[in-house]
């Protein structure tokens, strides 16, 4: 059981025990002084105790939106992720939370904004790749020459920590 639904539990079970002092003939401060909560609180409780029973003293999850994508719309964005990015028309086969937006968008008509579809994916247990090969364009000898070379001389330019900028 998670430290959550322990609280939520212990809330629950301060809200029936509100509920049973009152029937026993309790006044609502001295049931606040009791429980260690406001007058107000013991008040919402009571109320919704006698509108809607005991049941309603229950912990009742959060509100929140609808998904945009059904369970099973979920389930199959791994299978889309293994047929590659270039399947769908991307360049490479590495695929980026703008893309995976890209393709959801295409395949189930949902927009989602590429931060959100990282944390979908992380629910899904998947994350984006990284590219695992350099570039094949990449010249090694051109870019050790600029760090022997040209990097030395821009340090140099850099202005030291607390030096007043020029502007």
């Amino acid at each position: 059981m998670s430290t959550k639904t322990t609280q939520l539990d212990w809330r629950e079970g301060r809200r029936r025990r509100a509920w049973e002092l009152k029937e026993q003939g309790w006044k609502q401060s001295a049931i606040a002084a009791a429980l260690g909560v406001t007058p107000g609180a013991v008040s919402q409780w009571l109320k919704r105790a006698r509108e809607g029973g005991v049941g309603a003293l229950r912990r009742r999850p959060a509100p929140g939106p609808t998904p945009k994508l059904t369970a099973e719309q979920l389930a199959q964005i791994p299978d889309l992720l293994d047929r590659g990015a270039e399947a769908y028309g991307f360049r490479g086969q590495v695929w980026t939370c703008k893309r995976v937006a890209e393709v959801i968008r295409r395949t189930f008509g949902v927009a989602y904004h590429p931060a959100h579809v990282n944390r979908v994916l992380h629910a899904l247990h998947h994350s984006v790749q990284r590219p695992v090969e350099r570039a094949a364009q990449r010249d090694a000898a051109a870019i050790v020459a600029w760090w022997q070379e040209r990097w030395p001389v821009l340090e140099k330019k850099r202005p030291t920590k607390g030096a007043p900028l020029s502007g």
